[in-house]
């Protein structure tokens, strides 16, 4: 086997400095603190943390330039952006989607069973909305408001609900 001493390089292992001369013929290797191999940061004391940092600073990188030529571009269309962020989360399109029996759901998909009736459509949204948590939560209307506005109690209240069978 032959070695070059002129690419070549000495580093001992040991969480203490340690001097270690090797010779290769009248040549001595430079011993170094640190070297790459194959892409991977070695340090003479064998700990990983600078190479865990090289690593997350490489993906940071990689990321700012993503978002920037990706994500806040304002020619991107918005159903491209999701696609994009769903990829790059891991989802698929139905893991996003809400479960059926969710009140939002509900309220957002309820088709009037007879003609709007005259007048401000918000108070009969409002009507409907109410019927709904009623049924569903057991909140009084008159109380529905108030336990809305109060983001904590509503959203557990929420989670709480069992999902509703589904009528098909």
């Amino acid at each position: 086997m032959k070695i070059s001493a002129s690419k070549s390089e000495a580093m001992v292992l040991n969480r203490k400095k340690v001097e270690c001369l090797l010779r290769v013929k009248e040549e001595i290797l430079p011993q170094v603190e640190e070297f790459k191999y194959l892409g991977v940061l070695f340090t003479s004391e064998g700990r990983m943390e600078r190479e865990i940092d090289r690593r997350i600073g490489v993906a940071s990188t990689v990321m700012r330039t993503l978002h920037r030529s990706v994500v806040v571009k304002r020619e991107l269309s918005r159903k491209a952006e999701m696609s994009f962020l769903r990829r790059v989360a891991g989802l698929s399109l139905g893991e996003v989607r809400m479960p059926p029996g969710r009140l939002p759901g509900e309220v957002f998909r309820a088709c009037p069973s007879r003609r709007r009736p005259p007048g401000r459509p918000r108070t009969r949204w409002r009507d409907y909305v109410s019927r709904l948590a009623w049924e569903r939560l057991g909140i009084p209307p008159d109380e529905l408001e108030e336990v809305a506005g109060e983001r904590e109690v509503w959203a557990s209240l929420l989670r709480l609900l069992p999902p509703r069978p589904d009528p098909g």
